[in-house]
Formats: structure tokens, C-alpha cells, sequence
């Protein structure tokens, strides 16, 4: 018997009983798609907090008050409050080498409104330097400028997401909003960045800081300071410079008693796709489990198969029929439906993909697609051995007086 009438006859085995070939597919669709889908969406999000965190710009470091390592209320008590004269000493050409700018930033959650239209948004007050650091274009009309910052001029640049609910499709440029009961010009829009699902980065409306105390948040500590390295690869530098100056100012005596942390926007990217690539790994493996689940499926049908065809087995050995050939036939049965199952499975997880989760857009891994797919293959002939061996393995005569 050649190779094709073998497989010929496997597939008939496999027609003879659809519903249950059907279910025993099922196992293996659905691990692959499970593994498939898991994986995208991890890396979907891993691609999603990436983007956010980048838009502010990958040469950025934000400093906060406060410090996360201390839980002494008396040492909390001498902390001091980060100030618009920290950040002036932090551009410093022989100490800050490093650093291009430094900029100081409050924050408010603020109403604005215009012509019946109202939006909650941020406010955040700061000088010009905010829209290179933040990485924020000014895609129409001007930015803010160093006269509106000395004047306490109310004048405000818009990102997308507010201009939308404000505006709508009228240009915004030269009308004014009002923001906490305070009327602002419109002078600038940013341009557009979009929405990763877990931040909006158009959802921003920028100030002038000394409008914003005076006249909304008053003249306490800041939320931050934005600092421009000169680049991506000398942040770690920046950041150590401007550790340095600020514990001299502060008068930080060790690591426990800083009252201000330092977030590095390039180390930060580095620990979520590490921290995002293990917990992706975990729910791969996990969705794996259901593979392997598919697997014992076959295993057991193929039993039940070898069992129901025990008779058919011995008189084709008594005709002949060489044990290669039963055993062919019987790993065949088995990798189609390992095959079948996993090709359905790759398809219906291609499909799921499009569809967002809980705002984040999966992304397919062309490794998980190709490593699913080749192990539900693989699958299908390491499960299917057995029961192929045990039919290979019957003697004739045992097999005819079988009922």
C-alpha cells in the first residue's frame, strides 16, 4: 500500500466520525487562537504604554516632591517643596552639562467652557521651554512665549482632545475659553499625538505658570519639573547631575531622607517592555495549558478510535498490511486534526486581534503565530504516536477475534 492510499484511508477515518473529529479540533483551535490572542494583546499593551511614555519624549526626566523610601512622618515634615528656583539651578552649564532645559509645571483639573460647550480637563502651568521637552508641536498659531509668562498673560495653547469638545469643527485660534471660572485666548494648538488607550496625550490645555498661580493653583510647591536632556543616551547622566544639585539644595543627608524622585522616561520605557514582556510570556504559557489539554484529547479519541477499529486493523493485517502502514495511518489521522484544528485556530486569533481590549490594540507576534501553529502540529504527531504504536503493534489474530 503506498503513502496516498494510506492517507486516503486516514482521512476516510476522519469523515466516518465528523462530530467527534470536530470537538477533538476543537481542543487544538482554541489553544492556538488563546495562545495567539494573549500574546498580541500583551504586546499590544507593551506598544501602548511604550507610546505614551515616548511622547513625552525619550530625553525627558520628571521630578516630584516627595519620596517613595521614607515612612518617618517627622523626616516628611522637613521636606522641602520643589520651586521655580530649583529649576533655574538646574540649568547650570558647569554642574547640568547634560541638561538642555528645566521646566517648571502645576497642574489643576479645571472646567473650561465656550459658548455653552464645557470640557474637564488638566491645566498645566509652565514656560515655553514645556513644549520641547514635553515633545508637544505647535501645529497652528504661536506658543506660549517668555512676555506671557512675565506679564501673567491668559493665554492658552490647546491639544486635539479639548479643541474637539470645545470647538468642534471652528477654528479655536483668537477665541477665548474659560477655564476655573478664568477667561483665556486661545493663541496655539498642539499638534495631534493621539490616544494609546491608557492616556490621551491630546487631552491638554498649557498655560502660562504665572497665571495659573496667581490665579488658580496659588504659589505653592510644584507637581514637577520637566528636565530636556541633550539626548536619550546621556539622560543617565542628566539624571545624576540633577540628583546631585537638588540634594545639595535640599540638603539631603542620605538616599531615604530625598525629598523628590527622579523618574528617567528611557529607564522607565526599559522596565515596562521587560516588566510587560514577562507578564506576556506568563499569559502564553498559560493559554498553553489548553494546548496541551487539546493534546490528551487526541490522545483519548484516537484510543477510542483504535478501539472501534480493531477488527478493520486485523483483517488488513491479515491481508498484508505492513505495520508501517497502520501506523501511518494512524499518525495521519491524528496530524489532520492537529492541523485542521490549528489552521482554524491561526485564522479565528487573526480575527480577534482586530478588535480592541479595554482600549488597547493587540499586536500579533509573527513568532506566536508561526511557534502555535508548528506546536499544534507537533502536538498532533507526539499525542497521536501512542494510539497509532498500540494499533500497529495489534496481532492479527487477536485483532479478528475482536467484536
Amino acid at each position: 500500500m503506498n503513502i496516498l492510499e494510506t492517507i486516503r484511508i486516514g482521512l476516510q477515518g476522519i469523515a466516518a466520525n465528523k462530530l467527534r473529529s470536530g470537538l477533538t479540533m476543537l481542543g487544538i483551535l482554541i489553544g492556538v487562537a488563546a495562545v495567539i490572542v494573549l500574546m498580541a494583546i500583551g504586546n499590544g499593551a507593551s506598544v501602548a504604554v511604550t507610546s505614551s511614555i515616548e511622547a513625552l519624549g525619550t530625553n525627558t526626566l520628571t521630578i516630584r516632591p516627595g519620596s517613595l523610601s521614607s515612612s518617618d512622618d517627622a523626616a516628611r515634615t522637613q521636606f522641602k517643596d520643589l520651586t521655580v528656583d530649583d529649576a533655574v539651578a538646574l540649568v547650570d552649564p558647569v554642574l547640568a552639562a547634560n541638561v538642555v532645559s528645566a521646566t517648571p509645571v502645576v497642574s489643576a483639573a479645571v472646567t473650561c467652557t465656550y459658548e455653552g460647550s464645557s470640557y474637564a480637563t488638566s491645566l498645566t502651568g509652565t514656560w515655553p521651554s514645556y513644549f520641547s521637552a514635553s515633545n508637544s508641536q505647535v501645529d497652528a498659531g504661536t506658543p506660549l512665549t517668555s512676555d506671557d509668562v512675565v506679564n501673567s498673560r491668559r493665554s492658552i495653547v490647546l491639544g486635539q482632545t479639548v479643541i474637539s469638545a470645545l470647538f468642534g469643527d471652528t477654528d479655536p485660534l483668537g477665541r477665548t475659553v474659560t477655564c476655573a471660572g478664568v477667561p483665556f485666548a486661545v493663541v496655539g494648538t498642539i499638534e495631534e499625538k493621539g490616544s494609546s488607550g491608557f492616556l490621551d496625550a491630546d487631552d491638554v490645555a498649557v498655560a502660562p505658570l504665572s497665571t495659573v498661580q496667581s490665579s488658580i493653583t496659588g504659589y505653592g510647591s510644584l507637581d514637577s519639573i520637566l528636565v530636556q536632556a541633550s539626548s536619550s543616551e546621556t539622560s543617565s547622566a542628566a539624571e545624576s547631575e540633577v540628583t546631585a544639585i537638588l540634594d545639595q539644595r535640599h540638603g539631603t543627608i542620605s538616599e531615604d531622607t530625598r525629598d523628590f524622585q527622579v523618574l528617567n522616561q528611557a529607564a522607565l520605557i526599559s522596565t515596562i517592555q521587560d516588566t510587560i514582556g514577562i507578564f506576556t510570556v506568563l499569559l502564553g504559557a498559560v493559554a498553553a495549558i489548553s494546548l496541551l489539554v487539546g493534546g490528551i484529547g487526541i490522545t483519548n479519541i484516537m484510543l477510542v478510535t483504535v478501539t472501534e477499529r480493531t477488527r478493520e486493523i486485523g483483517i488488513r493485517k491479515a491481508i498484508g498490511a505492513r505495520k508501517s502502514a497502520i501506523l501511518t495511518q494512524f499518525l495521519i489521522e491524528a496530524m489532520v486534526l492537529s492541523v485542521i484544528g490549528g489552521g482554524i485556530g491561526v485564522l479565528l486569533a487573526l480575527l480577534v486581534t482586530r478588535i480592541s481590549v479595554a482600549g488597547v490594540t493587540p499586536v500579533v507576534v509573527p513568532a506566536s503565530v508561526v511557534g502555535a501553529f508548528v506546536v499544534s502540529v507537533s502536538i498532533g504527531l507526539f499525542f497521536g504516536s501512542y494510539p497509532a504504536n498500540r494499533a500497529a503493534s495489534l496481532r492479527p489474530i487477536e485483532a479478528l477475534r475482536h467484536e
